[in-house]
């Protein structure tokens, strides 16, 4: 299964290169690249085998996000977004949601969006401001998110709400809505330095689902973000930034090896030191990603919970090097390329564009909020358990 999953992202990253320089320069979404994730299956890729999808244990996962983002970056967030966001719904919702919801995203005909930004908020993920609304065995929904990725063309969406008027902010419940459920208004636009192409709109949400959409139960949000939405983001997002960061280094010694070639002399010590010190970048990044990956898959496998310490500070430390360190590849490959190769958007290799998103990573619920929380969670840990 394993290798089927792999051909297929291979395919379909053909596709994502051929769309990725355009939809990065209109700032759009990468419809062309999605229908081909569609067509290939790839968005029932965690889908559990019962309900139409893949079944995909997270080596796959991590695996596929790495071949998906040497076509596009932008495509392999999104994509990976949409496995968090469907790895929550498989794990933590009802019956009748699952049946409702899953063999729509094994067929391609769902595409999930995350709605967990608030304004006032930011994007602080255990918390929220606007609450639900229940009357009847129904809920009503009014929402306002800044950041959504791909707002615009998303089938479906999953909201944090507080569960209710006058309760506290850490109340919050993650709500399931079909886009024909909802009034959906974008709001403000989409102009950024790097990630154009996940077009993260804002967006206005507004109108009801049954009472059974809840996912992980009413004010259940924190054990859903803990055992599902954060590992799969942490781990999906770091390959992600790998993969766009290997693709783009692989392209860059092709250009140096391949007839014809232009640029560093090869035979320099020099060169070959700045080669290496990209490498070392990525390899550690690679490494621990694996680590991190088996480390959690053993947790699942074995049913404990990802809550821990020891297991939240690898998470969090995953992020962060792989956010810091693909960067650090990224603007290494842009000084060893130079002007033309590296800095032009003209040049025939990804390194501007790489380093333009990949400037993004640290941004990306920022480093700084998860090193103030693994701080924290140090002073737990006193035997120091490293990854």
């Amino acid at each position: 299964m394993s290798d089927s999953c792999h051909e297929a992202a291979l395919t379909a990253a053909s596709v994502l290169r051929k769309y990725a320089a355009e939809v990065d320069d209109q700032a759009r979404f990468p419809v062309e690249s999605f229908a081909a994730l569609r067509e290939a299956g790839l968005l029932g890729l965690v889908v559990p085998t019962g309900y139409g999808g893949a079944g995909a244990g997270l080596d796959v996962y991590v695996d596929v996000a790495q071949v998906l983002a040497g076509g596009c970056l932008s495509t392999a967030l999104a994509w990976a977004m949409h496995c968090q966001q469907t790895d929550a719904i498989a794990r933590f919702g009802g019956p009748e949601l699952r049946e409702r919801v899953l063999p729509r995203v094994a067929r391609g005909e769902l595409y999930i969006a995350s709605v967990t930004t608030e304004r006032g908020k930011g994007g602080h993920l255990l918390s929220a401001d606007a609450p639900l609304d229940a009357r009847g065995g129904r809920l009503r929904i009014e929402r306002d998110a800044p950041v959504v990725t791909g707002a615009s063309v998303a089938e479906g969406f999953l909201i944090t709400m507080k569960e209710g008027a006058g309760l506290p902010a850490n109340a919050v419940s993650l709500v399931y809505a079909d886009r024909d459920a909802l009034s959906v208004a974008e709001t403000g636009e989409w102009d950024t330095l790097g990630m154009r192409g996940t077009q993260s709109l804002g967006v206005r949400l507004s109108g009801e689902v049954p009472a059974d959409q809840v996912v992980g139960g009413p004010g259940g949000f924190r054990d859903v973000a803990v055992e599902s939405m954060i590992p799969m983001a942490h781990l999906g997002w770091s390959a992600c930034w790998l993969g766009a960061a290997r693709a783009a280094l692989g392209e860059l010694v092709t250009g140096l090896r391949g007839p014809g070639r232009r640029g560093p002399d090869t035979a320099s010590e020099l060169v070959r030191e700045r080669l290496a010190r990209i490498r070392v970048d990525l390899e550690l990044t690679s490494g621990y990603l694996h680590r991190v990956e088996q480390e959690v898959s053993a947790a699942r496998a074995a049913g404990r919970s990802l809550g821990e310490t020891v297991v939240q500070i690898h998470l969090n430390t995953l992020k962060v090097a792989a956010s810091e360190l693909t960067f650090r590849a990224a603007d290494r490959m842009m000084q060893f390329a130079g002007l033309a190769a590296g800095y032009s958007k003209t040049s025939p290799l990804p390194v501007e564009r790489t380093f333009r998103d990949l400037r993004a990573a640290s941004l990306n619920y920022a480093n700084d909020r998860l090193l103030t929380a693994t701080g924290s969670l140090m002073l737990l840990d006193r035997s120091v358990v490293l990854g």
